[in-house]
């Protein structure tokens, strides 16, 4: 089952950019039953998988308060999500891996830090029948 992204940049009429993250899953046979079965039966490393998770309440979240707070480092998004490091870095992680966050590396006080930026206004996610 192939799932394909494409991220779009687009202005509007008021001359402000904005970003659509599209997301296309297509199955065969056009039926939700293959879909879903697929979904569920899909292995712990597919893309199917992975775009489960990503659609969880705690990913969300942490796009949320990434977007509207803009955090200087993952540590201190962490901070504000009361959340443990290594939970939101893995996070972080398969957001990254589907375009929906950026890390943008900055130095301070000799330390290399990742700001997760998130620059997407919009999701849109099509099953195809």
């Amino acid at each position: 089952m192939p799932i394909l992204i494409n991220n779009q940049r687009r202005k509007n009429k008021m001359a402000k950019n904005t970003k659509t993250i599209n997301i296309s899953i297509s199955g065969k046979e056009g039926t939700f039953s293959s879909i879903f079965s697929k979904i569920k039966g899909e292995g712990k490393n597919s893309d199917v998988s992975k775009l489960r998770h990503l659609l969880s309440n705690e990913k969300a979240r942490l796009l949320h308060i990434a977007k509207t707070k803009q955090p200087e480092s993952i540590y201190k998004l962490a901070k504000l999500l009361n959340r443990d490091f290594k939970a939101v870095r893995h996070d972080i992680k398969i957001l990254e891996e589907f375009g929906f966050i950026e890390l943008v590396t900055s130095n301070k006080k000799n330390r290399e830090l990742l700001r997760p930026v998130v620059d997407a206004d919009k999701v849109v996610i099509t099953i195809s029948l």
